[in-house]
């Protein structure tokens, strides 16, 4: 592990941030003492969000079939009339 410290920080950052983008800890300290340690961030992976094939799913509830405008519009009348087409 690596010391830095806080004048370091203040006067030379872009050393010490190259120590941490090494994958270096570092130790900073203050008066002597180490009061703080600087670790290098891992990456966290995220889970892929996977996205749903709705023209498959289309596909397979209603399979080559194509409704014209006047069918879907006797569809919709009859579910709010509360009746299946």
């Amino acid at each position: 592990m690596k010391t830095a410290t806080v004048r370091d920080l203040r006067n030379h950052f872009p050393r010490v941030a190259a120590w941490i983008a090494e994958g270096e800890p570092v130790a900073i300290t203050k008066a002597g003492k180490i009061f703080a340690r600087l670790l290098p961030a891992t990456a966290v992976k995220t889970p892929k969000l996977v996205k749903p094939d709705i023209l498959a799913r289309l596909k397979r509830t209603w399979g080559a079939r194509v409704f014209s405008a006047q069918e879907v519009a006797l569809m919709r009348a009859a579910e709010l009339e509360g009746e299946e087409g």
